[in-house]
């Protein structure tokens, strides 16, 4: 046999409706990640529309005007989408709340190139049409426009941000430590701050008492508010309202290669944190305090007490198994919508591997589901091999869920060659899929094999949840 049945009862029910609940709770945050996608299209169009409104569309009598206005256009377009970037990262709770952390960070890295394009155009395009314009070589202009305010600003700018890019690509990124990553990622504010100023001082484009002038100033210092309130004040008030401390460090199986982290701490109900959802910790004791990194809840929130479990698959991971009681903790969080925030439908299931059962876990402590209406899907790379299996096996069997563990070494998919020989598939596992929500965490090619055939089978993209288990 394949695979292994714990507590084989898929206990079936009678069906809730399908109108219920979380498909109402589903209508609406996806009708607010529209409502949000919809505003950052029409910054962009408000941008392009204030120039055109405000002289911009009498810029294109000529070769070397219309060429100068659509650099312009280039440059606003950019400078609009490195803002929507900004407030992607700022975890800005109506944003983590519509979208969830790791589609919004997808989104934005996903935008990091295309502005890059934007500004080399803007570049290029401003050169050329002044060049044009005064009838000279591009290097002669070149020369001549150095002396612009602010302009050897925004060329570093530039070039801090395209070195944030280019670090984040995959192949780069891999490359990297998660400490040297996050630190160059910082960059990129300094970026924004070294590019805005020439949009105000070159070219009398945003002149004082225009729209387009009070325009730029709100969306600017509206959006470098947020990632100071959020990325900075929020957290420090958490840190210092809850003064989490470790209070234990215990070794999990017999490989040593990971450790559970219990911390104490105060009034955490007014964290309001939950099963699946994840938080940055930054453990403050010498060589460490510095250093801040992503782990998911591996136990819901009780008793005054928050449990992390981690893999050591770096040095900063591979440090916590040194952590002495009584270390502070700072914090940022609580983040992500692989909870019940993300239900639609009235079964659930879970699908994990490797370290990527801790958000499953703790997901299952806390979700809503009767018995029958469950199923856990782990795979190990033996029987019995899994991280925090037996804690698994102790919730599922009190909660009447099914846990299944898929022992052996992986196929060309995402389960066993035994498996895939037998014909097995996520549908022989998983009853009723097109009433079940889909919780995957585990490594990020396995978790996408997951997925596309989550999709092939009919599963809609809201009853499917990926949490990301890289960086």
């Amino acid at each position: 046999m394949a695979f292994l049945l714990h507590d084989a009862r898929h206990l079936e029910r009678p069906a809730r409706s399908m109108a219920g609940p979380e498909r109402e709770r589903a209508r609406r945050r996806l009708w607010r990640s529209d409502l949000l996608a919809a505003g950052a299209v029409a910054s962009v169009a408000v941008a392009v529309g204030l120039f055109l409104a405000e002289g911009g569309a009498n810029r294109f009598g000529d070769v070397g005007s219309a060429l100068t206005s659509l650099g312009i256009v280039a440059g606003l377009v950019a400078t609009d989408l490195v803002l929507v970037m900004l407030l992607l990262a700022a975890r800005v709770p109506l944003i983590e709340r519509a979208v969830g952390h790791d589609a919004a960070m997808a989104l934005h890295g996903r935008l990091g190139k295309p502005v890059v394009y934007l500004l080399v155009a803007h570049g290029v395009l401003l050169l050329t049409g002044y060049a044009v314009a005064d009838g000279v070589d591009l290097v002669a202009e070149a020369v001549a426009i150095w002396s612009l305010p602010d302009l050897p600003l925004a060329l570093l700018g530039f070039g801090l941000f395209a070195l944030v890019v280019v670090t984040s690509l995959v192949a780069v990124r891999r490359r990297l430590r998660y400490e040297t990553w996050h630190l160059v990622h910082l960059l990129a504010y300094a970026a924004v701050l070294a590019a805005l100023p020439h949009q105000f001082s070159v070219g009398g484009l945003f002149a004082e008492g225009t729209w387009q002038y009070g325009y730029w100033l709100a969306i600017t210092w509206g959006t470098l508010a947020a990632v100071v309130v959020f990325r900075l004040l929020v957290p420090l008030v958490a840190t210092l309202r809850h003064r989490l401390v470790v209070e234990a460090v215990e070794p999990i199986g017999t490989s040593g290669q990971a450790v559970s982290v219990t911390m104490r701490g105060a009034d955490l109900e007014r964290l309001r944190a939950t099963g699946g959802q994840f938080l940055v910790w930054r453990f403050l004791a010498r060589g460490q305090w510095w250093q801040a990194h992503p782990y998911s809840l591996s136990a819901a929130p009780r008793g005054g007490r928050l449990r992390i479990t981690v893999r050591a698959l770096g040095a900063g991971s591979a440090s916590l198994a040194g952590i002495r009681p009584g270390t502070r903790v700072a914090i940022e969080g609580p983040y992500g919508i692989f909870s019940e925030a993300a239900r639609s439908r009235s079964r659930i299931a879970f699908v994990a591997a490797g370290i990527g059962i801790t958000p499953v876990r703790s997901l299952l402590e806390t979700a809503t589901f009767r018995p029958g209406e469950a199923t856990v899907v782990v795979r190990t790379p033996e029987p019995a091999a899994g991280w925090l299996l037996d804690e698994l096996g102790e919730l599922c069997a009190a909660r009447g869920a099914t846990l299944i563990t898929v022992p052996g070494p992986r196929g060309r998919g995402w389960l066993t060659d035994a498996a895939e020989h037998e014909g097995l598939s996520l549908a022989a596992f998983v009853p009723r899929l097109d009433d079940t929500d889909l919780y995957v965490c585990g490594p990020r090619d396995w978790a996408e094999r997951v997925i596309a055939e989550a999709r092939a089978a009919g599963m809609a993209p809201e009853q499917v949840h990926h949490e990301r288990f890289d960086w």
